[in-house]
């Protein structure tokens, strides 16, 4: 096989599965680790890909696409890196804490893996969040209001004047995107102001970042990474972005993989 061949297999390979490791490389086509990360450098050079820590990610466009809509009882996948990341935001929470919880599928992690055994109260913007939440005996909700979005989330001004009569003693939060240099980013601008009220309520602010959005920038930025206190990632995350944070002042917390 040539090595331009070889270099579209591996292309092809990222789009079917989302990522690909350098031992897969290795194994598939009988090459040693230097000729695999060889590789994954010239196609990221050119643009094509992400190198992470064991292998490489898709390379992505500013803006990435509107997500979907997730619920507490569907989500139809349950990403490995995602759920070793809220389980990690869920080991940090103490006893008589007031927490905000993002609702975003790693919040929903979050939710669902709660422990029993401590009492706390939960901050969301989420009817859907909240009615799960209302299920469990050890949790006080607190429910913010306003105009309602088609995903049953509230961040207008009625929400955000709530939120600066509150005090969270951690908020879990995430975006569409972070990096270094642009910090975190969305999509679109409305939520900007929700999500700054979020930080400067409260006394430490946890950033759920998986790979997939660690390295990249969207349209609109909501705030220099460093406003973030921690931020949990997963093993594949580029060492060389998580660096940069650390070099911020970030407490960079990296999962390992079950």
């Amino acid at each position: 096989m040539f090595i331009e061949e070889r270099h579209q297999a591996i292309l092809d390979i990222i789009a079917e599965k989302g990522r690909i490791t350098v031992g897969e490389i290795q194994e598939k086509f009988n090459v040693s680790v230097d000729s695999a990360r060889r590789d994954l450098r010239i196609l990221e050079e050119k643009g094509l890909l992400k190198r992470t820590h064991g292998g490489a990610i898709p390379a992505r466009q500013v803006a990435c696409g509107k997500p979907p809509k997730v619920t507490c009882k569907d989500i139809a996948e349950v990403k490995e890196n995602y759920l070793e990341i809220a389980k990690k935001a869920v080991s940090m929470i103490k006893d008589n804490d007031v927490v905000f919880i993002i609702p975003a599928t790693m919040g929903y992690f979050m939710v669902q893996n709660l422990p029993s055994d401590i009492r706390i109260r939960v901050v969301t913007n989420s009817i859907v969040m909240a009615e799960e939440l209302r299920q469990k005996d050890n949790v006080s909700v607190i429910l913010l209001g306003g105009a309602m979005d088609n995903r049953g989330n509230c961040y207008d001004a009625f929400a955000i004047d709530m939120i600066k009569r509150l005090r969270f003693d951690k908020a879990f939060i995430t975006s569409a995107c972070i990096s270094p240099e642009f910090g975190l980013s969305i999509q679109k601008s409305q939520a900007i102001s929700f999500w700054n009220a979020v930080i400067d309520s409260s006394k430490e602010v946890i950033g759920l970042f998986p790979t997939e959005k660690i390295g990249f920038d969207s349209i609109v930025s909501i705030c220099p990474a460093n406003k973030l206190n921690t931020l949990i990632t997963d093993w594949d995350a580029p060492e060389e972005d998580l660096k940069a944070f650390d070099e911020q002042g970030i407490n960079v917390v990296v999962v390992e993989k079950e």
